[in-house]
């Protein structure tokens, strides 16, 4: 007869643990039985009301809450309890199933409360406060960014409506020669000749072509709507220039030594980054230059480190740090067969960051360029830039946790450590049909 193994019980890890439904004018907290004569209560979202929440909390003889990640409603409560000492769980509302008959807000949170007592929950992933207020500060200059370039596109519709076809002239626009002919256009200049002469010598279209594109029709109202977008243009650019002096100092204050760089390749300037010395900055944060990986800049290094902060002690591996990111395949199996292998669809900055990262080494010659052709030739252009982000991704999880540099091998390394697999392979396959390989002559001839 065969031996029956015994189930473990699940057992109350957390008896001191809150549930905290999250809403918009009120939160409903849920403390166990024993601790209060009316174990759920609602508080409303005022500043006052949610220091009483975590007085009674703390008068409940409460040392975990769990709450729920609706919206940005949980950040300030979030902040307070964490000041207040508390140790919070920040939980995915998806991942937080409700049983039958659990509908409405006191069930919700009665029902985090008993999850998180048995330890059934685990909490979101946040870096540290000081890494969050620079986390803020570079997605409103990404947000400011995106205002800016949206107004862009209404210059390139004005200009189409005075059918000025400076655009298929000119590659940018917003670039110092356009720029500097559509400031002249609003300041009265009419003339296409002396429009020209404001182009950089660098601009590869033709003067006459340029001529010829600044020739259409001044109707005010087109006039006025490029002035609008320019000065709002303007506008936007001044608060970037803003938000780069706070966000400097933020990381200045956050600087873990005085050391420097080493020189790295020369890279064009991209007109979007910040105005100050950002690679410098974020060595001494984080103790690497993330900027000496392949096809990663100051823009993707930076986005990467403010997402996750120079900490990893919180991804066990790099696996669970890839499946963080939403870069790893999927693990949807059933009777040990895989049904979908597609990685989840998540919103994380950092794996967005990565992605473009990954698209930039198409025409690299370098290591990770032929792993990322290499890639693509086998499956679809999508699957290799998520698969080239992962491998980005094993790659920066290795130089935050070990410390080390980044060192490119090189595309003819890369290219022989595939050679020497595939022909291991090989080797294997025709041994277990009872063949031998031997090389051609004229592979040996060719190679001598």
């Amino acid at each position: 007869m065969a031996k029956c193994t015994s189930v473990a019980a699940i057992t109350l890890t957390h008896p001191n643990a809150a549930g905290i439904d999250i809403g918009s004018a009120s939160h409903f907290v849920a403390v166990p039985p024993d601790r209060d004569d009316e174990p759920v209560r609602e508080f409303t979202s005022f500043t006052d009301d949610l220091h009483a929440l975590a007085d009674w909390l703390g008068a409940c003889g409460i040392d975990m809450v769990a709450m729920e990640s609706t919206g940005v409603y949980w950040i300030p409560l979030y902040e307070l309890l964490e000041r207040r000492g508390f140790t919070v769980y920040l939980v995915n509302a998806r991942h937080v199933k409700n049983v039958s008959g659990r509908k409405s807000d006191v069930m919700d949170c009665q029902w985090l409360q008993q999850l998180m007592s048995y330890g059934l929950l685990s909490g979101a992933f946040r870096p540290a406060d000081d890494i969050c207020a620079i986390r803020a500060m570079v997605r409103t200059r990404d947000m400011l960014l995106q205002y800016q370039g949206q107004h862009i596109q209404h210059m390139q519709k004005a200009l189409t409506q005075m059918n000025l076809q400076l655009g298929n002239v000119i590659s940018d626009i917003a670039g110092a020669s356009g720029m500097a002919i559509l400031r002249a256009i609003l300041a009265g200049e009419r003339n296409p000749q002396v429009l020209a002469g404001l182009c950089d010598r660098r601009i590869r279209a033709s003067r006459d072509d340029v001529v010829k594109s600044l020739v259409g029709n001044w109707r005010e109202e087109h006039l006025f709507a490029l002035r609008v977008a320019i000065e709002l243009y303007d506008a936007y650019h001044v608060q970037m220039q803003a938000c780069d002096i706070h966000l400097s100092s933020m990381l200045t204050a956050l600087e873990r030594n005085q050391d420097t760089p080493e020189p790295g390749r020369r890279r064009s300037a991209s007109r979007n980054a910040p105005k100050f010395d950002v690679r410098t900055a974020l060595f001494r944060l984080s103790g690497v230059d993330l900027t000496t990986i392949n096809g990663t800049d100051v823009n993707t290094a930076l986005k990467v480190l403010v997402e996750i902060g120079p900490d990893m002690t919180r991804f066990k591996s790099a696996k669970h740090f890839a499946s963080w990111l939403g870069l790893c395949p999927g693990t949807k199996i059933s009777g040990g067969k895989i049904l979908d292998g597609k990685s989840k669809r998540t919103a994380n900055r950092a794996a967005r960051a990565l992605r473009l990262a990954a698209t930039a080494l198409r025409s690299s010659q370098s290591a990770l360029g032929a792993y990322y052709r290499r890639v693509c030739a086998r499956m679809d252009r999508a699957k290799a830039i998520t698969a080239t982000a992962h491998k980005l991704a094993r790659i920066i999880y290795a130089l935050l946790t070990r410390g080390q540099a980044f060192v490119d091998q090189g595309e003819a390394y890369y290219e022989e450590r595939y050679r020497q697999r595939v022909l291991r392979s090989l080797t294997a396959k025709a041994t277990a049909l009872g063949f031998a390989l031997a090389p051609s002559p004229a592979v040996e001839t060719q190679a001598i």
